[in-house]
């Protein structure tokens, strides 16, 4: 049997909808005689009449009743699909699957996602969880479309969009002597017990730009899973931390601890939303960077807007 084209569908449609042939051809846009023609080329390809004619309303026989049935079921499912698309090109729907290296961001990005959500409902949106392989290159790969980092990276065909720019200052108990000093030095974490999350040390700012560029080393790094635990290893004097001003704020005001900045000026990282350059100008991604920000500044204390480089 001949191929059964969408014209076909839409023509009995109009037919089973309107009773006559001239209405039909009307909805359709065809001249009665091409309406004509098209369903007798149709019953041609299937081999069986499609309706009785000279009856009105139109009464189908049973393959026209199951061709009807067939166009109940595929045309809304096309039409659905064409509005779909219509919305991709115009950058109103897509999909956001996203990877977080940042420990410490589910902070601001939940109510960022909620607040997305709201607004652009028309977006697939999820978080990978157990990313066991590294986002960026997924990202450039298509496996991801949106990665927050802190770390960007030379990767082809990504594109970076500042958030915002934070102090990481270095945690450590009400009673340690470090308090007494105006900023710390890195010699002074020579003999100090380093407590971080369990990433890669090019992953942390401590070490990258505070650390190694002056060839000093820890005593030991410990690790920690939650920034929750890492604040309470802190505070019970089990060691010090580097964490983010903003993720310190509540706990310094509720007097858990004591914060001092890694040296004079300070360390100040940027955090990003890495996306592919070929979605960086799709609005429903410019979206949600507009979202997140708005989210961050509203929310999150110590944070200053990110220079351009």
């Amino acid at each position: 049997m001949s191929h059964i084209e969408l014209r076909h569908l839409r023509t009995l449609v109009a037919l089973r909808d309107t009773g006559s042939l001239v209405e039909a051809a009307e909805r359709v846009f065809l001249t009665q005689s091409a309406l004509s023609h098209q369903i007798k080329e149709l019953e041609s390809r299937i081999g069986c009449g499609l309706f009785v004619r000279k009856t009105r309303p139109v009464r189908f026989t049973s393959a026209g009743t199951r061709l009807l049935r067939l166009a109940d079921e595929v045309l809304p499912r096309v039409h659905s699909a064409e509005l779909d698309l219509q919305r991709l090109a115009g950058g109103e729907s897509g999909r956001i699957f996203m990877a977080i290296e940042c420990h410490s961001c589910f902070e601001w990005l939940l109510p960022a996602i909620n607040e997305y959500r709201d607004q652009w409902p028309d977006v697939e949106l999820d978080i990978a969880s157990g990313f066991h392989f590294a986002p960026l290159p997924a990202l450039g790969r298509g496996d991801l479309d949106l990665v927050i980092t802190a770390d960007p990276i030379e990767e082809i065909g990504v594109h970076y969009f500042p958030l915002f720019s934070y102090e990481a200052k270095l945690a450590i108990a009400k009673s340690h002597f470090l308090v007494e000093k105006e900023w710390v030095e890195p010699r002074d974490l020579v003999d100090e017990v380093l407590i971080s999350y369990p990433v890669d040390r090019s992953r942390l700012d401590i070490f990258t730009s505070f650390l190694e560029p002056a060839a000093v080393e820890p005593k030991r790094v410990r690790h920690a899973e939650l920034t929750t635990m890492i604040v309470q290893l802190v505070a019970s004097g089990r060691g010090v931390a580097c964490l983010p001003n903003w993720a310190l704020h509540e706990y310094l005001q509720k007097d858990y601890l004591a914060v001092q900045s890694l040296g004079e000026e300070g360390v100040w990282p940027t955090l990003y939303a890495a996306v592919r350059k070929d979605q960086a100008g799709a609005a429903f991604m410019q979206g949600f960077v507009d979202v997140a920000k708005q989210t961050c500044f509203k929310n999150l204390h110590g944070i200053v807007t990110a220079e351009l480089d």
